[in-house]
């Protein structure tokens, strides 16, 4: 990683508010909220993760909902590509398709419109946090029953020390902060 790399993430990371026992006692929030409102840092933050994925043919940058949607229309603007919901279900007008997925204590539901993707488009998955890694395998899942291609998945925070990681091997995944505790 270069000296401008090291002093970006140490900028972004800087502008992280984090907030002990939120949302329950014992939790570590990283509230990145504080990072947004600082037009400095929200630009940089894009610029770093289309650096990543620039030089990429990358169609369509899906975002997940709700923080998935802050980066990923910035991010699809800046690749030159389209921007694509992935939404809880019941908020999307037209025929979705849908994709159940185990929680550690229960199940949730995403669902995309059928049309949203074409057969062999290269398709980005952008969110705020990679933390157990449930809902990107599961919005890879559903990008790939539409057929598309996984360019990568990016994000801006990984949790570390939850493995998040681990499940999505067969990805391409990139986080600019990365925390271990």
């Amino acid at each position: 990683m270069s000296s401008t790399s090291v002093m970006s993430t140490d900028y972004l990371k800087s502008l992280i508010r984090e907030i002990p026992d939120f949302p329950k006692k014992g939790i570590l929030f990283y509230d990145i909220t504080t990072l947004l409102k600082d037009k400095t840092g929200f630009a940089t933050l894009i610029d770093k993760l289309s650096e990543h994925y620039i030089a990429q043919k990358v169609d369509l940058v899906l975002g997940m909902e709700a923080r998935g949607f802050i980066f990923a229309p910035a991010l699809a603007y800046r690749l030159n590509a389209g921007f694509v919901p992935v939404r809880k279900p019941g908020k999307l007008p037209a025929e979705c398709v849908r994709f159940d997925y185990a929680l550690e204590y229960g199940t949730n539901t995403l669902e995309i419109h059928r049309d949203a993707i074409q057969k062999g488009q290269s398709v980005l998955i952008v969110d705020d946090l990679l933390a157990t890694g449930g809902t990107a395998e599961a919005t890879a899942k559903l990008a790939e029953s539409l057929g598309a291609r996984i360019a990568g998945l990016g994000f801006v925070v990984e949790l570390e020390f939850l493995k998040g990681r681990d499940r999505l091997k067969n990805y391409e995944v990139m986080s600019l902060l990365g925390y271990d505790k």
